[in-house]
């Protein structure tokens, strides 16, 4: 392990009973959120001059997956939050310092959705709107949102921002978190009014989802050349398989004495065996499916060879499958955990449903994205959304 997820695992009973406070309070407790800022698993990706590791992303991911198989809301944060300052790296080193120069353990919270509009004054924006599923967001101090440019009459002119906000400028409405799964993550709306936002507070999305931020920036390092399109879904895919290994780890956990109504103990029952087997190798090989290509788009990067649009598409696919499958296969075991598996009281059902609200995230919707990576296999060349995300 690494000395981050050794960090991590001399807490894991504590964060493991802390996702019920979280479930409760609909929030990521502040317990939980001690650990993570402790064990520097948000500073990862971050840049080595702000205090930094700049991890492997399969490092990374591998981390996210642990802490998921712990706490599902608490792997989801760590997965969301810590990509964050990865592409801060791309902005002006004014905000960087900003951000960084008096604590280098600064969160941010996002979403990247175009959901409000940002008009040019001098010097930079007015930016007004409403945000939905700011993950973690209330142990965040700033956040990276996406913002459309409108005109002086605030019509969307189709350039979108992604734009870096302090706590100060917009508030956090308490009410509006309240769901089946994923409970602690707190992703709650954010609300801005008429907040003055500085021109280097900012950067064309196209330059970071293009890939060329660290053209932008004059970056060098491997870890910033990686393309966006898998560096953001990585995180948040690594929890959610995370998830079905720790519905799989109860699950194994709790049949080892059971006994069936018949008298049967379940060890000797032929079906719950294969069941077990079953999904223990589909959600292996989520995993693996995952972390291989991390390792070969790492590879590939490092040698200074280009990432082709099929390749990312191909990667995104592989990363879709990846949380599908996994799920599928906790379903199937889920079904045969008896009806003690169901009660509040048992983590499995909260993986259960951790899992299922995760798999609803827009990264994880299949059809655009097995559209454009089927169309460029065969010669096409996808066009408009059927780009997105890619």
């Amino acid at each position: 392990m690494g000395q981050v997820l050794d960090r991590i695992m001399q807490h894991a009973d504590e964060i493991r009973s802390e996702g019920l406070v979280g479930d409760e309070q609909m929030r990521l407790s502040d317990i939980s959120a001690k650990h993570l800022r402790d064990s520097g698993i948000i500073r990862m990706l971050q840049p080595k001059e702000f205090g930094g590791s700049e991890a492997h992303p399969r490092e990374f991911a591998e981390t996210v997956m642990s802490l998921g198989a712990l706490d599902g809301a608490t792997g989801w944060v760590a997965g969301i939050v810590g990509v964050h300052p990865w592409e801060l790296t791309f902005f002006d080193t004014r905000a960087q310092e900003e951000i960084w120069g008096d604590d280098n353990d600064m969160w941010m919270a996002s979403p990247y959705a175009p959901m409000g509009v940002a008009v040019p004054v001098d010097g930079g924006y007015i930016l007004n709107g409403r945000w939905s599923f700011s993950s973690g967001t209330d142990h965040c101090g700033w956040v990276m949102i996406g913002a459309a440019v409108g005109d002086k009459d605030g019509n969307r002119t189709g350039q979108v921002l992604h734009v870096l906000l302090p706590r100060s400028d917009y508030e956090i409405d308490a009410d509006s978190w309240n769901v089946i799964g994923l409970r602690g993550t707190g992703s709650k709306d954010l609300i801005v009014k008429d907040a003055f936002l500085p021109e280097y507070r900012t950067i064309d999305a196209d330059i970071v989802l293009s890939g060329n931020g660290w053209r932008h920036a004059g970056r060098d390092e491997t870890l910033y050349k990686f393309p966006f399109s898998y560096i953001f879904p990585l995180g948040i895919t690594s929890s959610l398989i995370g998830m079905t290994e720790g519905a799989l780890a109860c699950y194994v956990a709790a049949q080892k004495e059971r006994v069936q109504v018949t008298g049967v103990p379940i060890k000797e029952d032929p079906y719950v065996l294969f069941a077990i087997s079953e999904a223990a190798a589909e959600i292996s090989a989520s995993r693996l499916a995952l972390l291989e290509t991390v390792d070969r788009f790492w590879d590939k990067t490092d040698r200074g060879e280009e990432i082709s649009f099929e390749e990312r598409a191909i990667g995104r696919r592989t990363q879709i499958s990846s949380a599908w499958r996994a799920v599928r296969a906790m379903d199937e075991i889920f079904a045969r955990a008896g009806g003690a598996a169901v009660h509040l009281k048992t983590p499995m059902q909260r993986f259960w449903r951790d899992a299922h609200v995760g798999l609803t995230h827009a990264i994880h919707v299949p059809g655009m994205i097995y559209h454009s990576a089927a169309l460029t296999q065969l010669g096409g060349d996808p066009q408009g959304p059927y780009r997105a995300m890619i």
